[in-house]
């Protein structure tokens, strides 16, 4: 297949793993296996998995913590329109981003207030990356992303209220190869906790 066509595989596939959590709330955690489980089959199988190819046979599966219903948030967008021009990026040159505002809330081991982006080329997008005290030891030293919705990462909404559920974050590209170019989380996202729920390094729970 053509490295294009295959590339747009991933995204519907991944756009489809999304769209499976966000009916699956009379069951989140289930819905939550069920995300990982997809996930780790994109990984393993899929040309446009992240891992090298060198890796791909071996693969036995992504890092977890279990599923804990404490990082879901509900939380209204708090407009602060602002020109950013300090996202920092893997490598590369960073997308053309723009601050719509912020979302708060309260996690296990204290609150969050997080700048929303929005990713401009064609048809934009939000962009929630975080980073948090787990950095560079529990999990990827860049940090992880809530929400990417250009590439299909999209719990949907409550109402007026975008959902945040934080079982659901994950490395960037670069994290598995350095070779991938991807925007990372400014200053303003970064956490003086830990957060261990989501994808982490190692031996976790998977």
């Amino acid at each position: 297949m053509n490295e294009h066509l295959e590339l747009v595989d991933w995204r519907r596939q991944v756009v489809g793993l999304y769209a499976a959590a966000r009916t699956g709330s009379d069951d989140p955690a289930g819905a939550v296996d069920a995300f990982r489980a997809g996930r780790d089959r994109l990984f393993a199988s899929h040309p446009q998995s992240p891992l090298p190819p060198a890796q791909r046979a071996s693969f036995a599966g992504l890092s977890y913590w279990p599923y804990d219903p404490r990082f879901r948030l509900a939380a209204r967008l708090e407009p602060d329109m602002a020109a950013v021009d300090d996202l920092p990026v893997s490598i590369g040159e960073a997308p053309a981003v723009t601050r719509l505002g912020w979302v708060s809330g309260d996690l296990p081991d204290g609150s969050v207030r997080l700048a929303v982006f929005w990713l401009a080329g064609y048809g934009g997008g939000l962009f929630v990356p975080f980073r948090d005290a787990t950095c560079g030891t529990e999990t990827y030293g860049g940090g992880r992303y809530l929400l990417d919705t250009v590439k299909g990462s999209d719990l949907g909404m409550d109402g007026d209220a975008l959902i945040l559920d934080f079982n659901y974050a994950y490395h960037p590209s670069c994290a598995y190869d350095p070779h991938w170019s991807c925007p990372l989380a400014p200053s303003e996202n970064w956490l003086p906790f830990p957060v261990r729920a989501g994808e982490r390094l190692g031996d976790g729970s998977h």
